[in-house]
């Protein structure tokens, strides 16, 4: 049974976008790392704990799709990989710095870590279609958001500016590759019934297991952080910035009920404008702040 739309997918792949790998550094100020966000310390840890995720979470994408390049002919395709692991690669680093300031703050960043990292060697035992099901399906949450992080300057705009270069970094080069994991699944995957339940049963558990992780290890960090076990009302305000005003993952809702379509495919959702702010970023960046490699 062939599930794939073919007029609808297909006029997906004919945007090309082909990531670059940057080698970038922000200067991050340490003594930030609890209060960054302008919407303070709450929110600033729930993005903390995002971060926390990604140094194993994109080793694991780079394992799972690393594990497919020779299966892959079409040359365009591969090139695209090979600057998906480059950016990906560069992301853990970055992050990597960030969350060595959570233990420098008496925060409990490596433990938090150290739990991601078990439970991504646990993912490898996985096969390896299920483990490409699980990073396409990730691939997908961190698209949506970094849209809705792109399309709304509140919820980042106003941050400390070192930590704001940071993430709008990550959601522009995220939107910049979101589709490369989803080609090679769909370059090396039968398009059959069992690959399309494999693929929308990927997303489910992923999401089923990740935003739970990601509000507990926000839980954590909260709760040793004594600034914020004095203030009040930080999860009430967390959870409007989250929903209501400016309600990233609300925005990013919609997008993720497209994933269940037969012929889905990222760049269905063509926010390819956003990328304009790329030399833009790097102009900053490079422009005597400090910050550039």
């Amino acid at each position: 049974m062939d599930l794939q739309s073919r007029t609808c997918a297909d006029a997906a792949r004919d945007i090309e976008v082909m990531p670059v790998r940057r080698d970038l550094h922000f200067a991050l100020p340490a003594e930030r790392i609890g209060d960054w966000h302008d919407e303070g310390r709450h929110v600033s840890h729930f993005f903390n704990a995002l971060s926390l995720f990604f140094p194993d979470g994109e080793r694991f994408f780079i394992h799972s799709v690393r594990h497919y390049r020779n299966e892959i002919s079409d040359p365009t395709l591969s090139r695209a990989v090979t600057a998906f692991i480059g950016q990906e690669a560069m992301h853990g680093r970055e992050h990597t710095e960030c969350n060595e300031m959570l233990d420098r703050a008496g925060l409990p960043g490596a433990p938090l870590q150290q739990f991601v990292f078990r439970l991504t060697e646990r993912l490898k035992h996985l096969p390896k279609a299920m483990q490409l099901s699980a990073t396409i399906a990730l691939e997908h949450l961190t698209a949506i958001m970094a849209n809705s992080l792109l399309q709304d300057a509140r919820v980042v705009g106003r941050a400390e500016p070192h930590f704001a270069r940071l993430w709008r970094w990550h959601a522009l080069e995220e939107t910049e590759h979101k589709a490369v994991a989803y080609d090679v699944w769909c370059a090396v995957m039968p398009k059959t019934l069992g690959s399309y339940l494999m693929r929308v049963t990927g997303l489910l558990l992923a999401s089923l297991i990740f935003w739970p992780l990601v509000f507990t290890f926000m839980w954590r960090i909260t709760r040793a952080d004594a600034q914020c076990r004095a203030e009040r009302g930080g999860w009430r305000r967390t959870l409007r910035f989250l929903f209501l005003t400016p309600g990233p993952l609300r925005r990013a809702m919609g997008e993720w009920f497209d994933y269940f379509k037969p012929g889905f495919h990222p760049w269905q959702h063509d926010n390819r404008r956003y990328l304009a702010g790329i030399e833009p970023l790097l102009r900053d960046l490079q422009g005597g702040s400090g910050l550039a490699a």
